[in-house]
């Protein structure tokens, strides 16, 4: 399931903004609304994309509240908040890729219907989300984390619709496989991004 986000001379003015705070709440409701339809989705339809997918809702929906809880703090808080949640991009991702790799070697049988359905309502949910984020682009590593995770997601959801395209060209479990352990290199790669910055940012501060 994400690069700077206003620091200087704006960055705080944002963080204050209610406007920034309602779209936090929104993308929070989203993200935990499509964490339940996936994951529910997800195990009926024996679809490691679409799991993996609404973990990262799910984990996304935390972003979204840590980043309300540290909204108008120091930077200093703002960005060890960010720290965490990098840790816990980097653990989804690790999770992800290790649920795929468990999946290849017992096999798989995912439902490219359901996978299609489910994967393009997501689309929709994480672009709506990504364009209520978009002004916000620019900042410090706490925004750029929200951002990070709605670029990932949007990037998360059309490779699910390719994965459903796939195992229905192919009949076979290995495409769901294959856009998991992509969904999961990205985590780990946005993970890393954040972290590097939220390391800066302490130093700095």
């Amino acid at each position: 399931m994400a690069d700077q986000c206003c620091a200087g001379k704006s960055g705080k003015t944002a963080l204050n903004d209610p406007k920034w705070r309602r779209v936090l709440w929104i993308a929070l409701i989203i993200n935990a609304g499509m964490f339940a339809v996936e994951i529910v989705a997800g195990v009926a339809a024996d679809s490691r994309a679409l799991q993996a997918d609404a973990l990262d809702f799910l984990g996304d929906a935390a972003n979204y509240a840590i980043s309300l809880g540290v909204a108008g703090m120091a930077l200093a808080w703002r960005a060890r908040a960010a720290l965490f949640k990098a840790a816990t991009m980097l653990l989804f991702g690790l999770g992800v890729l290790g649920a795929t790799l468990w999946g290849f070697m017992t096999g798989t049988s995912p439902h490219p219907e359901t996978m299609g359905v489910i994967g393009f309502a997501a689309l929709v949910a994480n672009v709506l989300v990504a364009l209520m984020l978009y002004r916000y682009l620019t900042g410090d590593a706490n925004m750029r984390s929200v951002w990070i995770c709605s670029r990932n997601d949007a990037i998360g959801n059309l490779a699910v619709l390719a994965a459903a395209l796939g195992v229905f060209g192919t009949g076979r479990g290995w495409p769901d496989l294959v856009i998991a352990g992509i969904m999961a290199g990205l985590a780990i790669w946005g993970s890393l991004e954040v972290f590097r910055q939220a390391r800066g940012e302490l130093a700095a501060a």
